[in-house]
């Protein structure tokens, strides 16, 4: 996932094949899953909008896995790595007591997310 994140635009590149693209929107769906249960505790009307967006990625995904290679185990699993390297890095953010290693922390968080608005129409 890696090599679709462009941090220094923030930006991922939309993925040529239906595999790359399931998997990219595996883990953005995964880390606005985690994104929301973080507004929810600390800023709760955004967190409504963050979950209409998970579940157009959801729906996404839904509607790619017929036609990719991947099965539905694998997809999860992305989602779930994402969702909890996300988590890990709002935690981190929020509650660290290195403030160095806490402001890298909510930089990589915003970019992620920042990324994977950029897949989303209309964001």
């Amino acid at each position: 996932m890696g090599a679709l994140f462009c941090v220094a635009t923030g930006a991922y590149a939309l993925p040529n094949t239906p595999s790359e693209r399931l998997r990219a929107f595996a883990d953005c769906a995964g880390r606005f899953s985690a994104l929301e249960e973080h507004q929810r505790l600390f800023d709760g009307p955004l967190s409504a909008q963050t979950a209409r967006q998970v579940q157009f990625l959801n729906d996404l995904i839904a509607a790619m896995l017929p036609d990719a290679q991947e099965t539905g185990r694998e997809v999860l699993s992305w989602r779930i790595d994402a969702k909890f390297a996300q988590a890990a890095l709002l935690q981190q953010a929020v509650f660290g007591t290195d403030n160095r290693r806490a402001n890298r922390a909510q930089v990589l968080a915003t970019q992620y997310i920042q990324g994977c608005r950029s897949l989303l129409p209309g964001v």
